[in-house]
């Protein structure tokens, strides 16, 4: 029996209720549906509508539909039920009789859905966070083994000036510590209770909606009624912030292929995560690194998805509203089913920390070093500027090193420069030479990496906090 046939005299088009049908993909919310339906089951009994003999009857049947979908998946090939709340309604009152349509006194699938999907980004979110956590770390040990090895960092492509290697990793930590922070404010948006409010303007009993949201460990109730339903910007944050995980998953990823290739040798590729040719024996192809480019645009474009989806709704419910359980569930499918692969990619693979500090060394990235020679020496910066930058054009035409002027040739080009010259040069003084928060010199980026341990670490008890 539809949970809405009173109203129809006939079938549907049978390849119309194929098509519309939601189970296929919204079982999956099954454990949250449950959860949620054993909450109302008690806000109903507390309200006087269900006996405590039927309160419990209806309590050990959720539970049953729940053991029996977990040991014998088959249950869930229902080609019959509409979605998930039909196959729950449908399996409670096979198991128990007439009893089992009492439980939707009072509610709409509009509030039900609208539940399940928070209760599901709200999971998500706390699986997610642990495995941010595997990844940063996994991020950090790699750069705190890294020592004080350096490396050319770039803008443009284009060599820029030396930093250590643990520098460059704790860039791509930042970056993720971001989206876990952007998945915790996620959460909390989420984490309010829509059960109590009706199909659109509340529930017809007067229903203890606080102890049913603090059944489910929510954190309130949803004010309106109308917003409750219709709202899905908790789904649009999450996949936001979910195609923002991808993207900079996917900067990594770009870089990592650009280090492992012979013009920068920076990195060798990881056997378990590469692939080779089946035309040139020689080749080892950075399979994940180029996956995780391509899923980072589906993830982008569920988001879009979403958006284009809701973009032109009316208040409250509509059905365009199903089409974003889809992109919902592939986009958290997506990062989940990454993270534990780019974390074991990280923990594998070797960096190549004597070729990345030899090319520190090289290609002029002292250049700014020995403009703040000067500057420091009273020359004005934008002079400083130009004065080595002429430097540099000597140096291309005799094919040297700045250091490798001699003080006839500076003065050349300024009288500013001293015999102390080449000592600014150096990789340890041009390093150090960065020393502020944030910078690279060697004693902010060991408390940078302490730092970011933490943040690591809160990840994990704010998880914990959260499942408890």
């Amino acid at each position: 029996m539809k949970m809405w046939s009173g109203r129809f005299r006939q079938p549907l088009d049978p390849e119309f209720e194929k098509w519309q049908r939601s189970f296929p993909y919204d079982q999956r919310l099954l454990p949250f549906e449950l959860a949620a339906s054993r909450a109302h089951a008690n806000a109903l009994a507390h309200a006087g509508v269900l006996s405590p003999a039927e309160l419990a009857e209806i309590v050990q049947g959720l539970d049953e539909i729940g053991s029996r979908a977990e040991s014998s998946p088959e249950l869930l090939n229902d080609p019959e039920a509409e979605d998930v709340h039909h196959f729950v309604e449908k399996q409670l009152a096979a198991l128990i009789g007439p009893t089992g349509y009492k439980l939707h006194t009072g509610r709409s699938r509009n509030e039900q859905i609208a539940t399940d999907l928070r209760l599901f980004v709200r999971a998500s979110i706390d699986v997610l966070q642990n495995l941010l956590a595997d990844w940063i770390e996994a991020i950090l040990a790699r750069a705190d083994a890294t020592g004080n090895a350096a490396m050319p960092a770039y803008t443009h492509l284009q060599p820029a000036e030396p930093v250590l290697v643990t520098h460059w990793l704790l860039a791509y930590a930042e970056m993720f510590l971001r989206d876990a922070s952007r998945l915790a404010d996620c959460r909390k948006r989420a984490n309010l209770c829509p059960l109590g409010s009706g199909a659109v303007a509340g529930a017809t009993l007067t229903l203890d909606r606080r102890t049913i949201a603090k059944e489910l460990g929510f954190d309130d109730i949803t004010a309106n009624s109308i917003d409750a339903t219709s709202d899905r910007d908790f789904a649009l944050e999450f996949v936001q912030a979910l195609s923002l995980v991808s993207l900079h998953l996917s900067r990594w990823a770009e870089e990592m292929i650009l280090f492992s290739t012979p013009a920068y040798g920076f990195l060798e590729l990881p056997e378990p995560y590469s692939t080779g040719s089946s035309a040139m024996p020689q080749k080892k192809n950075p399979d994940l690194l180029e996956l995780v480019r391509a899923k980072a645009a589906r993830v982008m474009g569920y988001a879009t998805t979403l958006e284009i989806t809701v973009k032109g709704l009316p208040l409250a419910y509509n059905k365009d509203m199903q089409e974003t359980q889809e992109p919902l569930f592939h986009a958290a499918d997506a990062v989940v089913s990454m993270l534990p692969l780019v974390t074991g990619w990280m923990r594998t693979v070797e960096l190549d920390l004597a070729k990345m500090n030899h090319v520190a060394q090289s290609g002029f990235m002292n250049a700014w070093a020995a403009a703040a020679y000067l500057a420091v020496r009273g020359v004005p910066s934008r002079l400083a500027h130009e004065v080595v930058g002429k430097a540099v054009q000597l140096c291309v035409e005799r094919r040297c090193e700045l250091k490798d002027l001699t003080l006839a040739d500076l003065h050349s080009i300024h009288g500013a420069f001293k015999s102390d010259f080449p000592s600014c040069l150096g990789l340890t003084e041009v390093l150090a030479l960065h020393d502020v928060p944030g910078g690279t010199a060697p004693r902010h980026v060991k408390r940078a990496l302490q730092s970011a341990r933490e943040r690591a670490a809160a990840l994990r008890s704010q998880e914990q906090v959260a499942s408890s």
